[in-house]
């Protein structure tokens, strides 16, 4: 069983790094697919032994398809730049490559993620299973944003440890990150033609927090927990405000 890792990066000089190193003991292959960064992740990336690839981005889902395209290897484990893989994940991975893997497609992973300084264990965010370890030539991504892996066959989510995610700089990079992903969700919303845009914007955003803080027990991350809420309440309107407005300039 020999795995690619794959990474899709754009401006990451200060995580890719660590990305890197947590994973090179555990595959074969590293391919950094960038997107024309303007930083120095392509050094990092090269220094760090991986092999770079330019692709100008056009979506998320896109972007992963065409990186685990370039791999050699048919397993593919893919890892985000503020990614990294958990000493007891790796070793999970190196005595899985030990056997017979024939029966499974992918394998489901649990992602932790830490948010201002904290380990968040609520808030709809833990356990985060995610399909990041699977063949290539029986998955594909699917999504333009908050891209999901359809696979063809068994997956099994017996693997331990963590995917330990390092997301958002901080609170400003949050509502950002957010409010830029809120115009291409607005986009997908109006080509849908969904109805009820008004009603949505009105209802949707309360609904969004009580979700968070209250059903996904948020309020048990302190802090962190309430500005998760919160800023998914605010992103949840953004997008159907942008849709709202994005409607009436086609008319």
């Amino acid at each position: 069983m020999k795995i690619s890792a794959v990474i899709i990066a754009y401006n990451e000089e200060d995580r890719l790094e660590d990305a890197l190193k947590s994973c090179k003991n555990i595959v074969e292959e590293i391919i950094v697919v960038d997107s024309n960064s303007t930083d120095k992740t392509v050094e990092i990336a090269n220094t760090n032994g991986a092999r770079v690839i330019q692709h100008t981005f056009e979506n998320y889902g896109a972007q992963k398809n065409f990186a685990m395209q370039q791999a050699t290897n048919n397993w593919i484990l893919n890892l985000d730049a503020d990614e990294r893989i958990s000493e007891e994940l790796a070793k999970e991975i190196l005595k899985i490559k030990k056997t017979d893997n024939n029966e499974f497609s992918a394998f489901k992973i649990k992602r932790k993620t830490s948010y201002l300084g904290k380990w968040i264990l609520h808030s709809g965010w833990y356990p985060d299973k995610k399909i990041r370890l699977f063949k290539k030539d029986k998955s594909h991504w699917e999504g333009r944003i908050h891209e999901g892996l359809i696979v063809k066959g068994k997956v099994s989510s017996e693997l331990n440890g963590d995917i330990l995610h390092y997301t958002y700089r901080d609170i400003t990079d949050h509502i950002k990150r957010l409010n830029r992903y809120s115009k291409m969700q607005a986009t997908d919303i109006v080509n849908k033609k969904k109805k009820f845009l008004y009603l949505r914007a009105i209802i949707l955003p309360s609904m969004t927090f009580i979700r968070f803080y209250i059903y996904k027990m948020g309020i048990l991350d302190g802090f962190p927990g309430f500005l998760i809420a919160l800023i998914s309440s605010w992103a949840t309107a953004m997008k159907y405000l942008k849709s709202i407005e994005l409607k009436k300039s086609r008319k």
